[in-house]
């Protein structure tokens, strides 16, 4: 019999099993706090349960663990980047950055991606599966362990679309709000493409997540040319779910954007991207592009340029502080070229 994979279980659905195990409500309580309280490893450790009772959840539940396979350090601002590999062998990364109002750790939820977006080194190795909701509880949860260091917020924007693992992800967010720090949702923002569809799902739950949404490019014909999944929702359509999704539930919509030298830096792209957010009430995030070696896309050297004329329009416009330039930190450039880095 295939082992339950504990650490994905969310309160209720533990307590369910534990009940049909003929143990007493309680119990459920006692094992989530010993797994995401006290995170440990195995049942052996769970002391106020009864050898009896710890060995028929060994046979029944497994906890799993992620293994560190390379980890880098930077000389430059203290980020940490993690490859982390799976139980099955597998590998994602995750990104601890150091700031000003804490730590904020940037994790994966998919192997590999599926999106296909053209300046985006994630998708050049490939999909090959969803992460379970452990496996992203376990790369917070391990980088606490390991870094010494409290992780004060959370964001989804490491390797894979969060929207496209939808079930897995929300588990993990409703696990993450009831576990043993109960993180607030709020200090957790949620990276997408634009996958409309899943947007709307995510707004009926009121979960309380920021929505972070890489656009990129301000008209159909640009954004379709870097970003596949225009071509499925253009922008009329994702502007749409944004603001349906701040009036469900009053979080404000972040807009990311990555800036590539003559793709999108220009005066008539800022001109374009105006236009389109209108007076929302919203962040646009800059972001230097990352360069990688399969593509052809140049860092942008006009980013405060542009910058300027988003905020002289009145436009809250930040440009995102470039953490760990010396380790790589860009999301999907160290599982890449994994194969080529020795095991720890």
């Amino acid at each position: 019999m295939e082992q339950i994979d504990i650490l994905s279980l969310e309160k209720s659905a533990l307590a369910d099993a534990v009940a049909q195990m003929g143990e007493k409500s309680f119990r459920a309580g006692q094992i989530y706090d010993w797994l995401h309280v006290k995170r440990v490893r195995d049942f052996s450790e769970m002391s106020n349960l009864s050898a009896q009772f710890r060995e028929e959840l060994s046979r029944k539940f497994c906890v799993k663990h992620l293994k560190i396979k390379k980890r880098l350090v930077s000389s430059i601002d203290n980020t940490v980047k993690y490859l982390y590999e799976l139980p099955d062998g597998e590998a994602v990364e995750c990104v601890l950055m150091e700031y000003k109002h804490g730590n904020s750790l940037c994790i994966s939820s998919q192997v590999g991606c599926k999106m296909g977006c053209k300046f985006c080194a994630s998708t050049v190795a490939g999909w090959v599966r969803n992460l379970e909701p452990s496996e992203m509880l376990l790369q917070i949860y391990e980088t606490e362990r390991d870094s010494g260091r409290h992780v004060d917020s959370i964001v989804m924007m490491g390797i894979g679309e969060p929207l496209d693992n939808f079930d897995n992800v929300v588990k993990f967010l409703e696990i993450l709000n009831a576990g043993g720090e109960g993180m607030s949702l709020r200090h957790l923002s949620l990276s997408t493409c634009g996958v409309v569809d899943k947007i709307y799902k995510l707004a009926e739950l009121k979960l309380g997540v920021t929505l972070s949404v890489s656009l990129h490019a301000a008209t159909d014909e640009k954004r379709g040319e870097i970003m596949p999944i225009n071509h499925k929702y253009d922008l009329k359509t994702l502007m749409t779910a944004c603001d349906d999704y701040f009036k469900a539930t009053g979080r404000r919509i972040s807009f990311e954007y990555s800036l590539i030298e003559g793709v999108n830096d220009t005066e008539q792209s800022a001109e374009e991207l105006i236009k389109l957010i209108g007076k929302r009430n919203c962040h646009v995030n800059l972001i230097p592009i990352n360069e990688i070696k399969e593509r052809e896309f140049k860092k942008s050297r006009f980013v405060e340029r542009f910058k300027k004329r988003l905020t002289d329009a009145g436009i809250n416009a930040t440009v995102r502080r470039t953490l760990g330039a010396d380790i790589n930190a860009a999301c999907g450039q160290l599982r890449r070229d994994s194969e080529n880095f020795p095991d720890n």
